[in-house]
């Protein structure tokens, strides 16, 4: 039977290193905020060799900027990783891929000359030196334009007079440079593109109406340019986008190996390709994605009749509208506790390992009162705009009649950090009625079987899925997107259904009425003690 296994082994390794030869692969490679990761498939959207780069982003002039020197460090690296994994599973070398995609974390400013060159540092998401921006815009378009988003640093930096601003004749953000630079096309995925400007999703194309009250503001109107001329052409899922280049591909392996003319995807932003790597770009469908921050985003039926600073609105990768409440804080304060519990089963002489301490934490929660038992606990960390700070002091209250017990302590732990994101939430369920028919939660926290997934249902009143193939993540995500390139004759959505995931496994937690009204109640109480944490603020200072 063993020989018959290693038999069947070695077809099987001898079939994809066929498949390899003959470029029946996908590439998707994306930019995270701390990591560069690539991910080959193959046509059963089986990862087949992944490699990743390590990266961080650095202060310079007071603002978060990559230096375009570490993009393609970076880049060449994950890829040469990918492609020695290659050769040492399947004996061959990556000389052909059948189609690939970019991907990276959305928004930001990257803006250039005329010659192609950049005019300053790339600038992240993680800047908020555009608040004047966000409010102005917000109010002329009475349209969210979050502080992150890039026609918001190319307006702060017209209202700061800035030297450059004359000289733009091209901006777009990281996963649009990198594509560019592959393929030669100013074109932009439409996920991506709505975070650097509003999508008009009938027409999927930069809001008309949006683009020439821009364009009428005095101090844009003085400028050279037009804005129209500046921004990459927006693509739905699925559309021709370009072919990698003989230069795209010696920047992608300087070695020569990999040959040119791979089509490659519309380039997309992290969002989409966590909606796609969860399946959520159905209407009414929707996903969690949780870890040192949390972001909650929902396909919308159409598009939000109001302006709502609580809401992020964007598009899936079809074009469709989606809202997203994204909150700064999640799991530090959460992770600090955990790591206090450790240290005392260490000096209880416990022997516990990280995951049998958190099963074991996250299981009391489920024993805990509905409400957490009257426990409060404020998880900022850092500033929080939903919550309206500026800066953030972790801090745990209790009343003298609180109920004060392990189990309710973990529940307070895991309601109060699903509380700031559920504020953007209550936005769109409560105040402009979206309906949710499900969401998907991915990330460490629902390692724990049941525990995070029954307290999000509970959060949302919303059922809750965990998939199998959750922990993919974007870069595999935006693999699925390059092979969704010979499906384009098919609805996204149904694509996803019918291939993708049609033998997807996962779990399904319903919200119980209890739990739901237990969570209720605690989040009134932790909307109703904000003070509490605004004193904190003023009167710990921070750490020098």
């Amino acid at each position: 039977m063993a020989d018959a296994d290693r038999e069947g082994q070695e077809r099987s390794r001898s079939t994809v290193a066929d498949e390899i030869r003959q470029g029946k692969t996908c590439l998707g490679i994306e930019f995270g905020s701390t990591r560069i990761k690539a991910v080959l498939i193959d046509g059963t959207y089986r990862s087949l060799a992944m490699g990743d780069f390590d990266w961080e982003n650095h202060l310079e002039d007071g603002l978060w900027t990559y230096s375009l020197d570490e993009v393609w460090q970076g880049l060449q690296s994950a890829y040469a990783s990918l492609a020695a994994q290659v050769e040492d599973e399947y004996g061959v070398k990556l000389t052909r891929i059948g189609s690939m995609g970019f991907s990276a974390m959305m928004h930001g400013y990257l803006a250039f000359d005329a010659q192609g060159g950049l005019l300053v540092p790339f600038r992240t998401w993680r800047n908020s030196n555009t608040h004047e921006a966000h409010e102005k815009l917000s109010r002329l378009f009475q349209y969210n334009i979050p502080e992150r988003w890039s026609i918001a640093h190319l307006y702060q930096a017209i209202l700061n007079k800035e030297e450059h601003v004359p000289r733009v004749a091209y901006f777009t953000t990281l996963a649009g440079y990198v594509h560019w630079k592959l393929t030669g096309r100013k074109v932009i995925g439409i996920g991506d593109a709505s975070g650097m400007f509003p999508i008009d999703s009938s027409r999927m194309e930069f809001d008309r109406h949006m683009l020439a009250q821009f364009s009428s503001l005095p101090e844009v109107a003085a400028q050279p340019w037009k804005i129209e001329d500046l921004l990459p052409t927006p693509l739905v899922a699925g559309s021709d986008a370009g072919r990698l280049t003989e230069e795209g591909a010696r920047l992608l392996d300087p070695t020569g190996t990999l040959q040119a003319g791979s089509p490659v995807a519309p380039p997309e932003g992290d969002a989409g390709t966590g909606m796609v790597a969860t399946n959520s770009v159905r209407k009414r469908t929707g996903n969690v994605s949780a870890g040192t921050s949390i972001f909650a985003m929902v396909v919308l039926e159409h598009r939000m009749e109001r302006l709502h600073p609580e809401v992020d609105p964007v598009t899936t990768p079809a074009g469709d509208p989606a809202g997203m409440s994204h909150a700064n804080n999640f799991t530090s304060d959460l992770n600090a506790w955990v790591k206090v519990f450790g240290e005392f089963a260490e000096a209880a002489g416990l022997d516990m390992g990280a995951d049998d301490l958190y099963a074991t934490l996250f299981n009391q929660a489920l024993k805990g009162d509905p409400d957490a038992g009257g426990l409060i606990n404020y998880c900022f960390y850092s500033g929080e705009f939903l919550a309206g700070l500026e800066e953030g002091r972790p801090v745990f209250a209790r009343g003298p009649e609180s109920r004060m017990s392990l189990a309710n302590f973990m529940r307070a732990q895991l309601f109060s950090a699903f509380s700031p994101v559920k504020i953007g939430m209550d936005v769109m369920t409560k105040d402009e009625g979206v309906k949710v028919d499900t969401l998907v939660g991915h990330g460490g926290i629902f390692a724990t079987p049941k525990v995070a997934q029954k307290i999000l249902a509970a959060a949302f009143d919303t059922p809750i899925k965990v998939m199998s193939t959750a922990a993919e993540g974007g870069a595999w995500g935006m693999a699925v997107l390059a092979d969704y390139l010979g499906h384009a004759d098919q609805d996204l959505a149904d694509y996803l259904d019918g291939r993708v995931f049609a033998d997807a496994r996962s779990v399904t937690e319903e919200p119980d009425p209890s739990d739901v009204k237990g969570f209720e109640t605690f989040f009134e109480r932790f909307t109703q003690g904000l003070p509490i944490e605004k004193a904190a603020v003023e009167a710990i200072p921070l750490e020098g």
